[in-house]
């Protein structure tokens, strides 16, 4: 019953008090909601009614910050300038995790949590804007691989429904760990950057589809379930079904396999997806970069574009690479890697890869994104820049 008093007194814990004038509502609020409210110094203020509360605090990165309590059982922090882009948070509301009911929630450290989106100032490559806009598609299909019904996203150009005939060159989106097939299109805005770039002739008409790897399980497979937290979160350890951890060497081979069986002869079929492998594209963020590398390097035959924003390194694959650098070169028209020159700094493998990759003589585009760490607005960046690079 205290539970249920306490969720109670949460749903309808919002501050409609005066505000400071350099504050405005965060784009991430439910609507109508006045907070979270971010400043023009990009702090953030956050409030919360909980009158029977004994400790409040958001927590946000790695910090929890104290909320204090006024006498009207209104709990409130203003944090400290935050960096551009997207961030997810929570409440600690006498020790129990809960999201702001003020706060639209999203799917990102494997758990629903809330999310604001610190505004980028003089940036507009991932905001609705006054172009033609493509849709994104829920769509339902069944794997003959897994024995279950699916679900993923497609992303089609503004001109798709005009074109009945016309096939389209396709890109595979693959989210990190923690997230899923929705990440792409909320947290990533990756339909509003291929708009944008598609409406100023940056990019080609293109279909993108979004699914979820990690929920690609045959019978008895047992889950990927690691240590870390958030996208591609560190693998420091793994439990699954029975007590015991999947086999990371057998990490993305089912997802593979739906892939090839499944979901590109759907999309192909249904949504007039170009068969060809120079109008195909495969990539992914943090582990969902290295599930791309994991099914596109042992089948060149079949994409011509890859992609690793951030990615896990499987060795052995790219190891295949340095054998025959003339070859590759030959097959793959585009292989772009990426990192934020925040992650770079405590994690140089991708810069790494990037020297060895030069070193061989294999052609790459490597691309630091300015000033950002693991996180979505390196991954925007990485996709606006990717994109326009494909199925030229």
């Amino acid at each position: 019953m205290k539970a249920i008093l306490l969720l109670s007194t949460l749903a309808c814990g919002l501050c409609w008090g005066q505000a400071a004038d350099d504050s405005k509502p965060a784009s991430t609020n439910i609507m109508g909601q006045e907070y979270p409210r971010v400043h023009a110094d990009n702090r953030v203020t956050f409030r919360l009614k909980a009158p029977d509360a004994q400790k409040v605090q958001v927590h946000l990165g790695n910090t929890n910050y104290d909320m204090q309590k006024d006498a009207d059982g209104m709990w409130s922090v203003t944090a400290p300038p935050l960096v551009v882009g997207f961030h997810y948070y929570y409440l600690i509301v006498d020790g129990v995790q809960v999201n702001d009911p003020a706060s639209e929630t999203f799917y990102g450290v494997s758990r629903e949590s809330s999310g604001i989106e610190i505004p980028e100032t003089g940036v507009d490559y991932y905001s609705v804007k006054e172009v033609p806009h493509g849709e994104v598609r829920s769509v339902r299909y069944f794997s003959q691989v897994t024995g279950k019904w699916r679900q993923c996203f497609v992303y089609t150009p503004p001109d798709f429904d005009a074109n009945p005939k016309a096939k389209y060159p396709v890109l595979y989106l693959m989210p990190g760990y923690g997230e899923d097939e929705h990440g792409w299109f909320t947290q990533g805005r990756a339909d509003l950057i291929l708009d944008n770039l598609i409406a100023a002739k940056k990019a080609k008409p293109m279909i993108a589809v979004t699914d979820n790897q990690f929920t690609a399980l045959k019978p008895g497979e047992a889950p990927l379930v690691l240590g870390g937290r958030g996208a591609g979160g560190g693998a420091r350890g793994a439990a699954g079904g029975g007590g015991r951890g999947p086999n990371m060497g057998t990490y993305g081979a089912t997802f593979t396999e739906v892939l090839f069986t499944d979901l590109i002869p759907m999309i192909e079929s249904r949504f007039r997806g170009s068969s060809s492998r120079e109008e195909r594209a495969m990539a992914g963020l943090s582990m969902g970069g290295m599930q791309t590398f994991l099914t596109t390097l042992p089948h060149l035959d079949k994409f011509a574009y890859i992609g690793g924003f951030s990615p896990g390194l499987p060795q052995a694959q790219i190891d295949e690479i340095y054998k025959d650098p003339a070859a590759f070169n030959k097959q793959v028209k585009v292989l772009f890697i990426g990192t934020g020159t925040v992650e770079r700094d405590s994690n140089p493998n991708i810069l790494r890869l990037h020297e060895a990759l030069d070193k061989a003589g294999v052609k790459h585009v490597y691309f630091e994104s300015p000033g950002t760490a693991h996180e979505w607005l390196t991954w925007r960046r990485d996709l606006n820049e990717f994109a326009q690079k494909l199925f030229r």
